[in-house]
C-alpha cells in the first residue's frame, strides 16, 4: 500500500513538475517571438551620414533612408521600427539619448559606436594637415584611450542595452579601413595611410573583444570594403571634402548598401 501511494506521488511531483516546466518555455517562446521589433542605435555609420537622402525630422543627426538600418527595415518589414542612431554620436550619447525604443518586444539592435569616443575627427585632421610624426603620435594617443578607457565606456553602453532589450540579438558593427595601400594617393603618404589602416584595426579588435564577451555578435566590415577604400579608383568612403566636411571619410551610398548592409543581413 505503501509502495502505491509513493509511487503515486512521485508520478503527480513529475507531472507538476514537467507541466511547470512546459509552461515555462512555452512562455520564453512565445516572449521571444514577439520580440520582432529592430532598434538601430549608434554613430554617423548607423545613421548614414554620406549617403544623402536625409530625413528631414532627423535634423543634425542626419539619418539617411540610404543607411543600412533603413534598407534593411525596409527588406524585411520588422514589427517595429525604431532608428535613434545620430551623428557624432559618442557612448554617452548613445546611453542618454538613444535607448528609450529599446523594450521587451526589441528582438534585434544594432550599434556602432567608439569612433568618436577615440577621437576620429581629430585623427584624420591630424594626419591629413600634419607630419607623418605628428600623425603616428595622434594615433598612439588613441590607441592608448582605446586601451584604458573605451572598454568600460562600451560595457555600460552594452549592459544597458541587454538591460532595456533582455530578448534582443545585437550586432555590433565595426569600421572600415580607410585606405588602399601601394601606388598613389593624393595628399598622404604611405605612412599615414598604414597608420590610420593600423588604427582602424586597433579599433575593430576592441569592439570585437567587447561584443564577445557581452555575447553580441560582432559585424565586421573590412573585407566587404576591400577595394573600396580610397585611392582605390573605385572607393565607397567620401574623401575630404571642404565643401562638405561632415562627410568625409564617411560610406557614401555604395558604402552602405554594398558594405555595412550585407555584413548586418548575415549577423542579424
Amino acid at each position: 500500500m505503501r509502495r502505491s501511494r509513493l509511487a503515486a506521488y512521485m508520478t503527480s511531483l513529475l507531472l507538476a513538475v514537467g507541466t511547470a516546466l512546459t509552461g515555462a518555455t512555452t512562455a520564453q517562446a512565445s516572449q521571444q517571438a514577439a520580440a520582432t521589433g529592430y532598434v538601430a542605435l549608434g554613430d554617423s555609420y548607423s545613421s548614414g551620414v554620406g549617403a544623402g537622402s536625409y530625413i528631414s525630422s532627423s535634423g543634425d543627426c542626419k539619418r539617411s533612408t540610404k543607411a543600412y538600418p533603413y534598407l534593411w527595415a525596409a527588406a524585411n518589414a520588422p514589427s517595429s521600427f525604431h532608428f535613434t542612431a545620430c551623428s557624432g554620436a559618442r557612448t554617452g550619447d548613445v546611453l542618454a539619448d538613444q535607448l528609450g525604443p529599446l523594450g521587451a518586444g526589441t528582438g534585434l539592435v544594432s550599434v556602432s559606436v567608439g569612433g568618436n569616443d577615440a577621437g576620429f575627427a581629430d585623427v584624420m585632421t591630424t594626419c591629413v594637415l600634419q607630419s607623418d610624426s605628428s600623425c603616428v603620435s595622434r594615433i598612439n594617443t588613441a590607441k592608448a584611450y582605446v586601451d584604458s578607457t573605451l572598454p568600460g565606456q562600451l560595457d555600460k553602453v552594452y549592459s544597458a542595452i541587454s538591460a532595456k532589450a533582455p530578448a534582443a540579438h545585437v550586432v555590433v558593427l565595426g569600421y572600415p579601413r580607410f585606405y588602399q595601400l601601394g601606388g598613389t594617393c593624393p595628399g598622404l603618404s604611405q605612412a599615414k595611410r598604414t597608420a590610420i589602416n593600423n588604427a582602424a584595426d586597433y579599433l575593430n579588435t576592441a569592439l570585437a573583444k567587447r561584443a564577445a564577451d557581452h555575447g553580441f555578435t560582432f559585424g565586421d566590415v573590412r573585407s566587404a570594403f576591400t577595394g573600396h577604400e580610397l585611392c582605390s579608383g573605385s572607393a565607397w568612403l567620401h574623401s575630404l571634402n571642404l565643401l562638405n566636411i561632415g562627410e568625409s571619410y564617411h560610406p557614401k551610398a555604395a558604402g552602405q548598401s554594398g558594405g555595412y548592409l550585407p555584413v548586418f543581413r548575415n549577423a542579424a
